[in-house]
């Protein structure tokens, strides 16, 4: 999470949601749909946005992506959300300069913009950059009177 005003961005939280992998595949779903629903609620977020759904080499893991994703856009809507969602390459290009740049250099950047905010999880980092990402789009679509 991140709070933006303008061109600033300013660091509020970051996290993961851990849940079980022994459990069934639908109490996993409703875990993550019922975790993000609860912190939407605690953080008072006014938008969120999504990474886009990328295609793996393995049907199976694209399969269980998918799922969760849906649970995820579901979660942050049904808590009264505007979601936007944006490509994984456009997310890297906007922190990076290239849509091609590795987990680490999207890492280090978010941290970069962020100072004193130091990230774990390559999961969080990429979290944060598409809230970085959105950021700069709202504001982008603001300085040209709302057109996108």
């Amino acid at each position: 999470m991140i709070r933006a005003e303008g061109n600033r961005i300013s660091h509020i939280a970051h996290g993961t949601l851990r849940i079980p992998a022994d459990m069934p595949m639908a109490a996993r779903l409703s875990a993550l749909y019922t975790g993000l629903a609860g912190v939407v609620a605690e953080s008072g977020a006014g938008t969120a946005a999504a990474e886009e759904v990328f295609v793996n080499k393995n049907p199976q893991s694209t399969l269980k992506l998918g799922q969760a994703r849906g649970v995820v856009l579901a979660a942050l809507a049904g808590s009264g959300l505007e979601v936007a969602e944006y490509a994984t390459r456009l997310v890297k290009k906007a922190l990076v300069g290239t849509g091609a740049a590795e987990k680490d250099q999207v890492r280090a950047m978010v941290e970069r913009l962020m100072p004193g905010v130091k990230i774990k999880s390559t999961d969080a980092a990429d979290a944060l950059a598409v809230a970085i990402c959105h950021a700069h789009h709202q504001a982008s679509a603001k300085a040209l009177g709302g057109y996108r």
